[in-house]
């Protein structure tokens, strides 16, 4: 049986409202065997025999814009998948020193080099970020209310396809599935 940790982008937030149970029943829809969310963020956890990667991410946003008329693009990881971020977390230290302050954003693709480049010119704090695969590791050692990255980054219009999770939930997720 496969598991997969399946990340909703921009939902719970203003008028974009999923409830736990149209989350499960998005799962239940796609015949997965079991099904649990973890807080309300959207954060999916699955297993099932079907297959991941970008085939299941487009399965899940049409599953719930079926059940629902909303859709959210999602962000699907294995156990192994997550189990590589964890161990190339660029700042360790920070993890375990601030972990809520941690960020990994988890995107459908790599972020291109020139985005890298506004992101980099963006920040005029004490955040830190590293770009490795199709996560953005932030690290925002005061306050990520505080932190001008992002609304500089808003800015520019440029907005990357992916959905940020603190260090905490990560590493919870991937207790859920094994990793």
């Amino acid at each position: 049986m496969n598991a997969y940790v399946a990340l909703p982008r921009a939902i719970n937030t203003g008028k974009r409202k999923v409830l736990k149970e149209d989350l499960l029943g998005v799962a239940q829809d796609l015949g997965f065997r079991e099904a649990k969310t973890y807080l309300a963020s959207g954060n999916l956890v699955l297993w099932g025999d079907q297959p991941g990667g970008t085939a299941l991410e487009a399965r899940l946003e049409d599953a719930l814009e079926a059940r629902m008329g909303l859709r959210a693009e999602f962000m699907v990881r294995d156990p192994a998948d997550l189990r590589a971020i964890i161990d190339a977390n660029p700042f360790p230290a920070e993890a375990a020193d601030h972990p809520s302050h941690l960020i990994v954003t988890f995107m459908k693709t790599p972020l291109p080099a020139d985005d890298e480049e506004i992101l980099r010119a963006a920040i005029s704090g004490p955040e830190r970020f590293a770009a490795l695969g199709r996560e953005i590791y932030t690290d925002f050692p005061i306050s990520m209310a505080d932190s001008i990255l992002d609304r500089e980054w808003k800015k520019t219009k440029r907005t990357p396809l992916g959905t940020g999770r603190n260090w905490n939930t990560v590493l919870k997720l991937a207790e859920m599935i094994g990793a």
